[in-house]
């Protein structure tokens, strides 16, 4: 067998283990862990050592088992930190949240994926509860997916929906491409995009897009309300999230921030 092939095997297994502490939880043991991935106890116990030694796993020895380590949580922080837009940025974000009194949020590109880069939210107006911080959005299921979505040229918009898929979230999610493409299209037109209880029960939300110095489409910020809210304030949440993309695109660009090609 090629070194090469080797190292590789050895590195997914290790990412294996870690993804199998990370389902099961606090506790689970050597043994749960080598059946769950049909790997040798010996080789799972090498790995798991070497884990530990570096901080991905731990050991808890008060449930005899492992957990995630706390290196974890730094990679977590880190990519964060990589994705959070600018200062004036988020207080733009934060002025919408409380303007509009709903949740506000920020997507963009980040290669293939379309990930939210900043909530701001409270427990009056929550964020929707699949919409994390740092992590891809179910695209064509968030107002601000679709925006982001809608500009992508059509090679990296292939490969997006080919590798992701349009799983059906909620119950009107759009789950077939030309049902899709007929939305982008409106959306291009339009230049804001609209979600009703497309990616979870009953919350709805508008985006719009935030325009780079070329004119590309540097990401969406949107709003997130319940849908009776949105009924009732559609056109007050629209003038408020159109605005404010419309001054995003006016505030200093992060150098280091790729934007959408369009």
């Amino acid at each position: 067998m090629a070194p090469e092939h080797t190292a590789g095997s050895s590195v997914t297994r290790a990412l294996r283990v870690v993804e199998a502490v990370g389902a099961a939880g606090d506790g689970v043991t050597a043994k749960a862990i080598a059946r769950r991935l049909g790997v040798p106890l010996p080789s799972v116990y090498r790995m798991l050592g070497t884990l530990v030694d570096e901080g991905y796993l731990v050991r808890l020895h008060d449930v005899r088992g492992y957990g995630l380590g706390y290196r974890i949580a730094e990679l977590h922080r880190s990519l964060t930190d990589q994705v959070r837009p600018s200062v004036a940025l988020r207080g733009l974000l934060h002025e919408v949240h409380t303007t509009a009194r709903a949740a506000a949020y920020l997507t963009v590109s980040r290669d293939v994926d379309i990930v939210v880069a900043h909530v701001d939210d409270c427990t009056d107006h929550p964020r929707p509860e699949l919409m994390r911080v740092g992590e891809p959005t179910a695209a064509h299921a968030t107002a601000g997916g679709k925006v982001v979505l809608a500009a992508l040229r059509p090679g990296r918009f292939a490969e997006l929906i080919a590798r992701t898929g349009l799983p059906r979230l909620a119950p009107l999610t759009v789950a077939d491409r030309r049902t899709l493409d007929r939305e982008l299209m409106r959306i291009r037109s339009d230049g804001a995009a609209i979600e009703l209880e497309e990616f979870e029960a009953g919350v709805a939300g508008i985006a719009a897009p935030i325009a780079g110095p070329g004119g590309e489409i540097a990401g969406a910020l949107g709003v997130s309300v319940s849908r009776a809210d949105f009924a009732a304030r559609r056109w007050e949440l629209e003038r408020v999230v159109r605005r404010a993309a419309a001054r995003a695109a006016l505030l200093p660009q992060d150098p280091e921030r790729r934007a959408v090609s369009p």
